[in-house]
Parts: structure tokens; C-alpha cells; sequence
């Protein structure tokens, strides 16, 4: 267990040095090719589980422990320890003692008995948290919510911190809810069903576990992020632009819905290589391009789109439960920084719609500063722009957190 413990602890020690949880983890487990899957699992639990809870973690730590520990690995061994000992099943003797394994290897042994006493003292005594790390999110974040949703506020935070649903989007060209939800039972798993083209399922299975994946019957995505092609009112033949798209669940979800000419944008060629590989395995095709959406004069043929999807890069405040580390990652000065990009990409997007066409706005964000305030300083300087609808979608156990809005040219 120790050897868990330490690359899960190297993981979360890159998160508190501005990696992003997906990229730490990727680090340590690309580094050791030899680990079990279960040994691999593991440390990706851990390290999700962490983030979680990394406020009143490191809350409890500093009340054990009133001064940072010289070696910052060791600070994260405890913290990975910590949460072994309050929310995993593993045994508590097991998680101490190769604690105190892994802290023998440090600093020539001179900690194993702090390692020691620290987590036998944490068996016996809870320490009292404050409202940070009773509800692990950053004091700022949890003030800027209850100022833009004095009554919301509370539910979004129990929300951020509850495990993600696994939602199922069914190809409306294959299947749908009620006959899939059918197939589902028959291979013992129970979903509800949330439309007549989702389902949630009642615990989540591996991907290649759901019948008819490797087939293109089914794609695993938010009910969310499934709003955002139902509201772009798509009809065969129209030229479409999905911009930003990778990793393309709302590409192929358009395509799905029907024959388009569709074009999947995204800055990052080797994310346009996840674009491709949803094409592939659900049998649909789009123009695949490399470029940055606010340069069109790079990428961009001259012939106007009757759809455009501008899904914008956010401060992913929406999606916090499948990304726990962002709350710890992001800064206040963030959005204002963020609110520019997205000026930027809208604005040069814009000159590309067709006449009579619309554009979806889109964030995973529940911020005002990237939604609501965007669109009012987007209409304000347009006479040939109306907002047909806007909608913020605030995180609930059934989907994550989005805002839409859809705009027509005149």
C-alpha cells in the first residue's frame, strides 16, 4: 500500500503546485507502467478522493501538526493517509503502518514517529472545522455563491461535492431509451430514464461493460451537455460549425440528430484526435480542423454557417464534481480573464453565421461574469443580434452545471 500511498501523494503535491488533477495523475502513472490495474485505480480514487475533501483534509493536518512540515511530500503522505483513514475502506492499522513505511524512506527516517502519532491521534479525535473546510470549497468561492445565488447557493456546493452521475446519451439513429433501458436490465444494470434518448444509470459500470458501445448504440454524457444540441433547432442539410470541439460528444450527439455539413474546430490537433476516434466508433462524419476559433481568417472557407455552436473555454465551475480539483486550481482574477477569451472567440465568430442563422453560447460555467454579463455586452454593441433564449443550468444529482444561449442574426 505504501507505494500507492507515495504516487497518489506525488500526484496531489503537482495539484498544489497548479497541475491539474488529470494531468498529475497521468504523470505518475505514465512513469510507472508496471502498476496492476487495481494498484492504478486505486491511486486515481485516492487522488479524486482527495480533492474532495482537501480543505477539511489539510484542516485536520494543521490542527495535528500546527506547523508545514519541511518536506512536501511528506505534508501530502498525511493528507493521502488522512482520507485513507475517514472515507476509504481500507484498514486502518494497514494505512498507518505503511504510512510510517513510506515515511522511514524520507528524510532518514526522522519522521516515522510523527507519521505515527499524527494518524493514531486522528482515529481518536475529529478537530473542528471552519466553513472552508466543513464545506471544502475556497472561502472566496463559497462567497461569490451565496452573492449570485442567495437561495441556490447551499445545494450547489452539496452538489460539487457528490459523486458524478453516469448519464447515457442513446444514438436516436439506433435505439432509444425505453428498448436500450430493456437491454440494460438484461445484463443486470439499472438505469432511470431522463428522455427518450437519456438514461442515468443507478451505479456506474466501465464503458465497454454498457451494451452496444464498441457498436455506436450509446455515448456516455452529462444530460447537461446534452441540452446544447437539442437547442441549436437542427434540420438536414445545414451547414454547421462546432467550435472548440473536442472531445466531441456534442459533435456527434448534432450529427446524430441529423445529416449535417459539419465542421469539428479545435485549437489542439492531438484533442482532435478524440474528436475522431467518437466519429469513428458511431459511424458519422465531419470535417475535422486545426485552428483557434478567434482567428477565422486561418482556418475559415468564406461560406457562411446556419448553425454555430461557440462552446467556450470557462472556468468549468459547473463541472466541479468531476473535476474536484478546479475549486483548489482556480484564482478570483480567473473569470475577468476568461470573460475576455470568450469576448474574443464570440466576436469573431459572429461575422460567420449566415443570415437568419444562430449561435449557441455555451459554458460549463455557473458563473454570471462568463454567462449572463457575456451575452448583455454581446447584444449591446449589435443591432443584427436577439437573444432567442438563455438558460442557466445550475449542478443537480441529475446533471452538471451549464448556461445557453441562443442567438439569431437578423
Amino acid at each position: 500500500m505504501h507505494r500507492i500511498q507515495e504516487l497518489s501523494a506525488k500526484a496531489v503535491e503537482q495539484v498544489a503546485g497548479g497541475k491539474t488533477l488529470t494531468e498529475a495523475l497521468a504523470a505518475q502513472l505514465g512513469r510507472n507502467p508496471g502498476l496492476s490495474a487495481q494498484e492504478r485505480g486505486a491511486i486515481q480514487d485516492i487522488g479524486y478522493g482527495v480533492m474532495r475533501h482537501w480543505a477539511e483534509l489539510k484542516n485536520t493536518l494543521r490542527q495535528l501538526v500546527p506547523n508545514t512540515l519541511p518536506l512536501p511530500l511528506l505534508e501530502h503522505v498525511l493528507v493521502v493517509a488522512l482520507y485513507q483513514l475517514y472515507y476509504s475502506r481500507a484498514a486502518e492499522y494497514a494505512v498507518v503502518n505503511e504510512a510510517v513505511t513510506l515515511a522511514s524512506q524520507m528524510a532518514q527516517g526522522r519522521y516515522k514517529g510523527l507519521v505515527n502519532g499524527v494518524l493514531r491521534n486522528a482515529l481518536t479525535q475529529r478537530v473542528a472545522a471552519d466553513e472552508e473546510a466543513h464545506l471544502n470549497h475556497p472561502q472566496w468561492w463559497i462567497n461569490s455563491l451565496r452573492q449570485a445565488y442567495p437561495e441556490a447557493w447551499s445545494s450547489i456546493i452539496e452538489a460539487d461535492n457528490a459523486h458524478p452521475p453516469m448519464t447515457l446519451r442513446l444514438n436516436r439513429r439506433l435505439s432509444n431509451s425505453q428498448d436500450y433501458l430493456e437491454r440494460l436490465q438484461a445484463a443486470g444494470m439499472s438505469a432511470e430514464i431522463l428522455d427518450a434518448q437519456a438514461l442515468m444509470l443507478l451505479q456506474p459500470v466501465p464503458v465497454r461493460e454498457l451494451p452496444g458501445f464498441a457498436d455506436g448504440l450509446v455515448s456516455v454524457q452529462d444530460w447537461g451537455a446534452q441540452q446544447a444540441a437539442h437547442r441549436l433547432d437542427l434540420h438536414d442539410g445545414q451547414r454547421v460549425l462546432d467550435a472548440c470541439a473536442a472531445p466531441g460528444g456534442k459533435t456527434c450527439h448534432m450529427l446524430e440528430i441529423a445529416d449535417l455539413d459539419l465542421t469539428a474546430l479545435d485549437i489542439d490537433e492531438s484533442r482532435l484526435g478524440r474528436v475522431r476516434e467518437n466519429l469513428d466508433r458511431l459511424h458519422l462524419a465531419a470535417a475535422l480542423r486545426v485552428g483557434d476559433a478567434a482567428q477565422p481568417e486561418n482556418w475559415w472557407d468564406g461560406q457562411a454557417y446556419d448553425r454555430i455552436l461557440a462552446d467556450v473555454p470557462c472556468s468549468a465551475t459547473g463541472v466541479v464534481r468531476r473535476h474536484p480539483d478546479i475549486r483548489w486550481l482556480r484564482r478570483p482574477g480567473d473569470f475577468k480573464t476568461l470573460a475576455r477569451q470568450q469576448s474574443l472567440l464570440v466576436d469573431a465568430l459572429w461575422p460567420l453565421l449566415a443570415s437568419g442563422g444562430k449561435m449557441l453560447y455555451a459554458t460549463c460555467s455557473i458563473y454570471p461574469e462568463e454567462n449572463q454579463k457575456q451575452l448583455t455586452t454581446f447584444l449591446a454593441g449589435r443591432n443584427d443580434a436577439i437573444c432567442l433564449n438563455q438558460e442557466q443550468l445550475l449542478p443537480t444529482e441529475r446533471h452538471d452545471g451549464f448556461y445557453y444561449a441562443l442567438i439569431e442574426k437578423r
